[in-house]
């Protein structure tokens, strides 16, 4: 598609140009289906690093849709992980143990404005334009044909297609015009341990990075901590109004006790360095009396908050009606329109991905059987197990996520089993240094992590 003029109608209209929306139009391109529009909100793409590790599921999936070679080229690739308290490492997994599995044992870090970058580039070697900024403000059954949906956009216009993709974040447009339920599986339960909410923040120090500077996990009585550098090949891409950027820049995450209120908005320097200084390693402290090296932040590139929470749609795939009984337009939704969860184990861009691989071919095959004259109700089994599917990986997901903070935060205050006169921390620090050590460890680790146990 070459035209930039909004066309009035298509046959598959995706709403969003994130990873996962990008990741969307690659597949059913892939798979013959020509006939589409992306659209999105916001007036240019690449804004932020935010999600910034892709595991080998991922980069597996995107291969088999002749997409993934461009990000394993530009990424960091990453062979471990450092877990620890503030003084002293507990394990060390290792990814190599995925080489038996995978073209891609390791983590590869790659900040998502440069995975947008890579998937939009590629988008465009094929002829496919994104409109911005096209903001969706309301769904309608079409008037002219009950099997497709009219959508309205702010600026005035509209477009009607057959398949309306929601690839629109946790706020969906899509997803809450169509009427779709989005909550937690597990019961709206207020998250009231110490990383119900978290910073994220790209900085650097003074004089460079810090010593050991790799991936790291600091589990503390309060809090978790995360830190990765980027390469200086990231630091172009990273910088915000033309500012160069020499140093290497590091990604730092954090819990924020609830007991010290919400994190700004923004959270500045001296915010993230007090965080640095009271849940990080001590090796990476400013405070001179427990680290002789003191290190300190230089630069804050970008930073935000959040609260980590759970929710998943209660069907990613329906059929859109306002005229009456008849049969609507096809809606789905993938990536954060149809689960949300914590960051934790970087898994929530990697699933948003892989839906929206496996719903190009889906979508393709419910194409053929469409104009096979298959009746609709048996064509739209193939969509139906596709969001069963779908709906299952990301239960499965949300339950690891909810495990790893259950883990990091589980607290020195309190006695196992509310008798047991040792502290769950205690024991997941003994366990972690004793037997986190070996290589079944690692490898289960490893395999839970890259998600090639559920694609």
């Amino acid at each position: 598609m070459t035209t930039t003029s909004l066309p009035e109608s298509t046959t598959i209209l995706i709403v969003g140009a994130g990873p996962t929306g990008l990741a969307t139009a690659l597949s059913l391109f892939h798979h013959g289906c020509r006939d589409l529009v992306i659209v999105d909100a916001v007036e240019e793409g690449n804004n932020t690093s935010r999600a910034i590790v892709i595991h080998a599921a991922t980069l597996e999936a995107l291969d088999s849709i002749e997409s993934g070679s461009g990000l394993a080229e530009r990424g960091n690739k990453g062979e471990s992980i450092s877990l620890r308290s503030r003084t002293a490492e507990l394990a060390h997994p290792s990814f190599t143990s995925l080489k038996k599995h995978t073209l891609h044992p390791y983590v590869l870090f790659l900040p998502q404005n440069i995975t947008e970058q890579v998937l939009g580039e590629k988008l465009a070697s094929l002829g496919v334009h994104v409109f911005r900024p096209k903001r969706v403000v309301g769904l309608k059954q079409s008037n002219r044909d009950d099997l497709a949906t009219e959508v309205s956009f702010d600026d005035g216009s509209t477009v009607t297609a057959k398949y309306v993709i929601g690839a629109d974040g946790a706020r969906s447009v899509v997803r809450t015009t169509a009427g779709i339920g989005f909550r937690d599986p597990d019961g709206e339960i207020e998250a009231t341990h110490n990383l119900a909410q978290m910073i994220l923040a790209d900085v650097t120090f003074k004089g460079g990075a810090p010593p050991n500077a790799a991936l790291t996990g600091v589990m503390t009585p309060q809090s978790l901590f995360i830190f990765a550098p980027f390469p200086e090949s990231f630091n172009k891409d990273l910088a915000r109004n033309g500012h160069e950027i020499t140093d290497t820049i590091c990604r730092i995450g954090c819990g924020v006790p609830l007991s010290e209120g919400p994190p700004p908005s923004s959270p500045s320097k001296q915010y993230l360095q007090n965080l640095i200084d009271r849940f990080g390693p001590t090796y990476m402290s400013s405070d001179p009396s427990v680290n002789a090296t003191p290190v300190e932040i230089d630069q804050v590139v970008w930073s935000t908050r959040f609260r980590t929470h759970s929710a998943i749609a209660d069907t990613s795939f329906t059929r859109f009606r306002t005229n009456g009984d008849t049969e609507g337009g096809v809606i789905l939704l993938v990536g954060d329109a149809a689960h949300i969860h914590s960051p934790a184990g970087g898994q929530g861009m990697n699933l948003g991905i892989r839906d929206a691989v496996f719903l190009g071919e889906a979508v393709a095959e419910h194409i053929k059987l469409c104009a096979a004259a298959t009746s609709l109700a048996d064509a739209d089994v193939v969509l139906r197990n596709f969001a069963d599917a779908r709906h299952a990986r990301a239960e499965e997901v949300i339950g690891l996520t909810k495990g790893i903070l259950k883990v990091a935060a589980a607290r020195y205050d309190t006695c196992l089993f509310g008798w047991l006169p040792v502290s769950p921390a205690t024991v997941r620090d003994w366990v972690l240094w004793t037997v986190g050590k070996t290589k079944f460890v690692h490898a289960k680790l490893a395999w839970q992590l890259s998600g090639l146990g559920r694609r």
